[in-house]
């Protein structure tokens, strides 16, 4: 990614996240974060990365509603010489990582309970 690409993914996450924190009314939208924002070489579109702890439908319904408001107050706030077209997508990076720390923590618990039994050695020196 370049530069301008890294400035301009940036300052739409800051923008898209201080609307939804600050002026997004619907309910569906509150406690939404945005992970990352991914925008194409042009700028012409911006693929960004959601995550809540609510139900995935309706928050995704929910910026599908606002995301008209969402590009126009981001066209109020940037000098893009064409305001880029959002999508929005859900980040399943935090549920992966949710999981992967579960199944840790059940080999974990493993081992300490004992139910995972270690190999028996050979100390005859007999291979």
């Amino acid at each position: 990614m370049t530069i301008k690409q890294e400035r301009a993914a940036q300052l739409i996450h800051n923008i898209i996240s201080t609307l939804l924190m600050v002026e997004v009314t619907d309910p569906a939208l509150q406690g939404v974060t945005v992970t990352e924002v991914k925008v194409d070489r042009e700028i012409e579109y911006a693929d960004i990365y959601i995550h809540s702890f609510d139900d995935r439908d309706e928050v995704m319904g929910g910026l599908d509603r606002a995301s008209g408001f969402l590009r126009h107050e981001l066209a109020a706030r940037t000098r893009f010489r064409k305001t880029p077209m959002l999508h929005f997508h859900w980040d399943v990076a935090i549920e992966h990582g949710e999981r992967i720390d579960e199944l840790l923590n059940s080999l974990h618990d493993e081992d300490e309970s004992g139910t995972h039994e270690e190999p028996e050695r050979d100390d005859s020196g007999l291979e």
